[in-house]
């Protein structure tokens, strides 16, 4: 009997240890938790600047994670999701239907999250004198209606717009095609570069220059209103009207994304799929909270769920 008891005993030694194993071994080889370890994300490159800020803080306050980011073209952030290279992307976009019915089908079901509104913002060189532009003739200069500044603006000395954006598979390429020329293809004039950076840089040396760049790269950090942008350029005010007037042109202000005024605004959205409610869990989850979202506001976006506090403010 004692011979039999001792056998049982250590049969449940073992199970216990086991078990324990299992726990400290995942199946899927991953061992992050909701708080600590390391993992990649992949986020769109327009939005580089608030993501590292969110990441820099979230390090800070759980020492025990690391988020490693891949900058890259939305498109690609989104094939290296549906790829399970990673388990979290940054978009400006949701997943479309056969997306989401490839996870499906793998018996995964991602979440999308919505954590801020950002604004396409048009920028030009500082010695360009036209400060307001409609959708209307954004449309034209997209799809090569009018190629030069005189089109626009017939008082102009300029020649040639030179329209760049940072890169063919960007979000703000898409954004283009789809949300103002209507699916209509770009003009072959059109130029992609490489980076927000890039285009920044092309157009404060190139006088007859116009770029498409994210808001969030433009912003003056250290204007706490969110009410500055960086002086290397000169940000369009846009209308949606047919023709621009000071009246009725917007800058991406934080106030007027907030209100809709701003013509070319676009949501952010985190792409996630982690069945495991691990770090990528962890870190959405901080991205939509209060403490997340302040940073956002802070970096002059709209965030989808802090209060946003209005001011006057006079125009330059």
């Amino acid at each position: 009997m004692k011979t039999v008891k001792r056998l049982q005993l250590s049969g449940l030694i073992v199970m216990l240890v086991l078990a324990s194993a299992c726990r400290q071994k995942p199946k899927d080889g991953l061992t992050d938790t909701y708080t600590s370890g390391v993992i990649a994300i992949a986020a769109d490159e327009s939005f580089r600047p608030i993501v590292q800020e969110e990441i820099d803080v979230f390090e800070g306050l759980f020492p025990l994670a690391g988020i490693v980011p891949r900058y890259v073209t939305e498109v690609e952030a989104v094939n290296l999701l549906l790829k399970d290279s990673l388990r979290l992307a940054i978009t400006s976009r949701r997943l479309t239907p056969e997306e989401m019915n490839s996870f499906n089908s793998r018996k995964f079901f991602p979440q999308e999250i919505k954590i801020a509104t950002d604004g396409l913002a048009l920028i030009t060189n500082r010695s360009n004198p036209d400060t307001l532009i409609s959708v209307k003739d954004f449309r034209r200069i997209l799809t090569g209606d009018a190629g030069r500044w005189k089109d626009i603006y017939p008082l102009s000395r300029l020649g040639d717009i030179r329209l760049v954006f940072d890169n063919k598979n960007s979000s703000t390429v898409r954004f283009a095609m789809d949300s103002i020329a209507g699916g209509a293809p770009l003009s072959n004039q059109v130029k992609a570069l490489k980076t927000n950076r890039e285009v920044i840089d092309y157009v404060a040396r190139t006088p007859d220059a116009m770029g498409v760049i994210g808001v969030n790269w433009l912003s003056d950090r250290n204007d706490s209103t969110g009410l500055s942008f960086s002086k290397e350029v000169r940000v369009m005010s846009v209308s949606a009207a047919d023709k621009a007037t000071p009246a009725d042109s917007y800058k991406p202000y934080q106030a007027y994304l907030f209100y809709g005024d701003y013509p070319l605004a676009r949501s952010i959205y985190v792409l996630l799929n982690d069945p495991r409610s691990a770090l990528p869990w962890g870190f959405a989850s901080f991205l939509a909270s209060d403490r997340g979202q302040r940073i956002i506001l802070k970096s002059g976006l709209v965030p989808a769920t802090q209060p946003v506090r209005v001011v006057n403010v006079k125009d330059e």
